[in-house]
C-alpha cells in the first residue's frame, strides 16, 4: 500500500486504545466543537501534530550549530500557518494541542468570521463553494489557512447564508396556486 499512485498512503493513525472512555468523550467533544465529519479527520490532525512535535524533538537532540541552522525553518513554517508566534521556542511547539491545529482550518475560520451558529453550517458553506480566499473558491473544509490568507477569507458575492427566505405574500401565493385556464381542444 502506497507504492502505486492509485494506492496512496493513509494520512492518519488510529489511537492505540480506541475504547478508552475518557478518550471517547474527549473525541466527541472535539468533533462537535469543530464540526468534524468523522473521527478520521480528528486522527489526521493528531497525526499531523505528532509529525510537528517529532520534528521539534529531533531538533532539540541536535548540536547547537546544526540546530541554529534548522530551527528557523520549522519556526517560520509554523508561524506562517499561525500555530506559534515569531518569538516562540521549541518548547512552545511541543506544547501545541490538536485544538490549535483545528482552529486554523478553513471551516473554523469561516464560522468565526461569518458568525455561523454552528460549525456544520460553516462546513456546508465551504463545501458548496460559497467561500472565497482572495479571488479563488476553496471548497475543502480542512484547508489550513495561513495568517496572510486569513484576512482574505470572505463569502461569495450574492450569497445570503443563514437568512431564511420570507414566505410569499398571500395574494402571490393564491395566484400561484390557481390552475392555469386551459383552452378546450378543437
Amino acid at each position: 500500500m502506497g507504492d502505486h499512485p492509485k494506492n496512496s498512503r493513509k494520512l492518519w493513525r488510529k489511537p492505540k486504545r480506541p475504547l478508552n472512555y475518557d478518550l471517547l468523550n474527549e473525541e466527541l467533544y472535539v468533533l462537535g466543537t469543530y464540526g468534524l465529519k468523522n473521527k478520521r479527520e480528528l486522527w489526521k490532525a493528531h497525526t499531523e501534530l505528532s509529525r510537528i512535535r517529532n520534528q521539534a524533538r529531533s531538533l532539540l537532540a541536535l548540536t547547537q550549530d546544526v540546530r541554529a541552522r534548522k530551527e528557523p525553518t520549522l519556526m517560520k513554517a509554523l508561524t506562517r500557518i499561525g500555530l506559534v508566534k515569531e518569538t516562540s521556542t521549541l518548547d512552545d511547539v511541543l506544547n501545541l494541542k490538536v485544538t490549535d491545529l483545528l482552529s486554523r482550518r478553513l471551516q473554523t475560520i469561516v464560522q468565526r468570521k461569518a458568525n455561523f451558529k454552528s460549525p456544520y453550517l460553516a462546513r456546508q458553506a465551504v463545501v458548496h463553494g460559497h467561500v472565497l480566499i482572495g479571488e479563488r473558491t476553496v471548497s475543502i473544509p480542512s484547508y489550513t489557512v495561513t495568517v496572510e490568507e486569513e484576512n482574505l477569507v470572505t463569502l461569495a458575492p450574492g450569497v445570503e447564508l443563514g437568512k431564511i427566505r420570507p414566505p410569499p405574500a398571500p395574494e402571490q401565493a393564491a395566484t400561484e396556486q390557481q390552475p392555469q385556464e386551459t383552452q378546450p381542444a378543437q
